[in-house]
């Protein structure tokens, strides 16, 4: 991800997520087709993190439309807003890493489908990915949402 967007950073941010949680909520889609004989708490946990990452997804798209309809000034409030956002996305990406690192290691099921072991190291790499966005844009670049002022002192 490019970071001079400026003015338009808070938007950039939120399409990133929006992205990446459907992209995570596909994959509980894709893990459930594809480890045939998923054990049954695995299956209802995948569910449930899809129906999870659909709110988390649609959540994004209504601060996107926010974002939008701000204009050229975002708000110092909404931008803390869409910080707030990018931390509980952080968070609930390692947690669906956590759950997938999980499948992968115990399953039964997936222990004996070696195409379901691949697909799932794929799916952890690629939330991976998100983590790293947001832990830069949380934790490298905090500014990156933040109003430009300029000082007047001089050098």
């Amino acid at each position: 991800m490019q970071f001079y967007y400026g003015p338009h950073m808070p938007l950039r941010i939120l399409d990133e997520i929006e992205f990446w949680k459907h992209q995570e909520e596909e994959h509980t889609v894709v893990i459930r087709e594809l480890a045939s004989g998923l054990e049954t708490p695995y299956v209802e946990a995948l569910k449930k993190w899809e129906e999870a990452l659909s709110a988390t997804h649609q959540h994004a798209v209504r601060y996107i439309e926010s974002v939008i309809r701000a204009g050229h000034y975002v708000p110092e409030q909404l931008q803390q807003q869409v910080l707030h956002f990018v931390s509980y996305c952080l968070q609930q990406s390692l947690q669906f890493i956590e759950l997938c690192r999980h499948i992968k290691t115990r399953s039964k099921a997936v222990s004996q489908n070696p195409t379901a072991k691949v697909v799932l190291d794929h799916i952890i790499r690629e939330s991976e990915y998100f983590v790293g966005i947001a832990q830069l844009l949380l934790y490298g670049t905090h500014s990156a949402l933040a109003p430009r002022t300029h000082s007047s002192a001089t050098s």
